[in-house]
């Protein structure tokens, strides 16, 4: 026995231990809701993404760099785009209450109308209280159509975000026509969720080779990401 012992010293009986310790936090971490939405338009750009969303606003956003039906030379791709953002505690709230309110998504929310091909959507719930899925081009439930429409215009902003990102390390005459767009589609309504791009439009804000006007977009941007 003592020779058992000898050998199961602590720090042998730590690594023994340490999956069951482990556990609960593994367990926590299964369970910790989450809102996935994927799209799908091969005629678009780029043509697949996939955004994943926490309660606190924290998510993660994965697209394709794919290629314009008609490439032009001076246009600025985004390319690959693999990056962490935040959105408002206002929006994530919403969208974590449309699911609850539509069964966790795990319903048939397609209309089956003869609607024009706006790109497949599928939303995604996982969490303790359980999962659920629903895929739609085109949705007669107003609360998920919305939200499909809502989520479109944060891929169409974390876009613009990579773009200007690009255009600031190797075009930065090109960022004031970039900015003129970004503007209109905020207005619009085609682009929600400015505080996505903030750390972006600070640096675009900041620097001194940009034009004026250029800077002073980012700013009245940056005010209405407040």
């Amino acid at each position: 026995m003592k020779g058992l012992l000898s050998v199961l010293t602590a720090p042998a009986l730590r690594s023994a231990f340490l999956p069951i310790l482990a556990l609960p936090a593994m367990l926590a971490a299964q369970a910790a809701p989450a809102i996935e939405v994927e799209f799908t338009n091969p005629g678009l750009v780029p043509p697949h993404w996939k955004l994943t969303l926490h309660p606190d606003g924290a998510g993660q956003f994965d697209a394709e760099a794919g290629q314009p039906a008609a490439p032009d030379r001076n246009q600025i791709l985004a390319g690959d785009m693999h990056r962490s953002l935040q959105l408002s505690q206002a929006f994530t709230d919403h969208a974590f209450a449309v699911a609850r309110e539509r069964n966790l998504f795990a319903f048939p929310c397609e209309s089956h109308l003869k609607v024009a091909f706006q790109g497949a959507k599928r939303l995604s719930y996982t969490g303790a209280e359980g999962s659920g899925a629903c895929e739609f081009n085109y949705s007669k439930d107003k609360e998920i159509q919305q939200l499909g429409e809502s989520f479109l215009a944060i891929e169409n902003t974390v876009v613009f975000g990579a773009r200007l990102e690009k255009l600031l390390q190797h075009d930065r005459l090109g960022l004031d026509q970039e900015m003129d767009s970004l503007a209109a589609a905020v207005h619009d309504g085609n682009a929600i969720e400015i505080g996505a791009i903030r750390e972006t439009l600070t640096k675009l804000a900041q620097d001194d080779q940009v034009l004026d006007r250029a800077r002073r977009k980012a700013r009245m941007l940056l005010i209405q990401a407040h």
